[in-house]
């Protein structure tokens, strides 16, 4: 399937409500083509250069119209591809484009591993004061992907794994050894708090 290109440095994932702010001309008609014709288009992860992998995303609405030209829109993501071919710009066109190839995707994952999962989530919310309680039956890997400290390329590899039981894994790994760490650092901040203060000493015995 060929797709409209929009390369970022940023990852889209699957069901992520992502809104974003066009001011190019060649995305201006990028997008102006996507509304017309009613077709997709696809986020092509840049991490330094320009990787293979992207997810398709859906146009929901223009949230606004600039006189100048310049959107804001409102998207959310769709499949995860691969790149087979690059073309820029697409023939015509102002904006790149390319073949690619959806990945078939396992969503099936076994109750004892999804309630690890969303056990250390939780967690990682908590500590990070995100204020919500993940839902059980709607939450996967991708709901809460943005909001517990990966990296650009780690983002990237959760988007490469085509099973959900492996993307899980690869979160609890990543939630085990984050959690210490924000743990320390709040120990730290109150403890910078304290200093300055008048403290209340226990008295010693010796």
């Amino acid at each position: 399937m060929k797709l409209p290109l929009f390369p970022l440095k940023l990852v889209a994932f699957p069901g992520e409500e992502l809104n974003l702010h066009i001011f190019e001309p060649r995305y201006r008609q990028l997008i102006a083509d996507v509304e017309k014709e009613n077709i997709t288009f696809g986020i092509l992860v840049y991490s330094d250069h320009l990787m293979e992998y992207g997810t398709e995303v859906n146009l929901k609405e223009i949230h606004h119209r600039y006189e100048d030209g310049r959107l804001d829109i409102k998207t959310v993501g769709g499949k995860i591809f691969k790149m087979i071919d690059f073309e820029n710009p697409m023939d015509g066109k102002l904006y790149a484009g390319g073949e690619v190839e959806f990945l078939e995707n396992d969503y099936t994952v076994s109750n004892v591993q999804h309630l690890e999962f969303l056990f250390y989530l939780k967690e990682v919310l908590y500590l990070l004061k995100f204020p919500t309680d993940p839902d059980p039956e709607t939450t996967t890997s991708f709901t809460y992907a943005h909001k517990v400290g990966l990296k650009l390329e780690e983002e990237l590899a959760l988007l490469k794994m085509t099973t959900e039981s492996e993307r899980q894994a690869f979160l609890i790994s990543h939630f085990k050894r984050i959690i210490p760490a924000i743990k320390a650092i709040e120990k730290a901040k109150e403890k910078i708090k304290q200093n300055g203060h008048f403290k209340h000493l226990d008295p010693l015995s010796f």
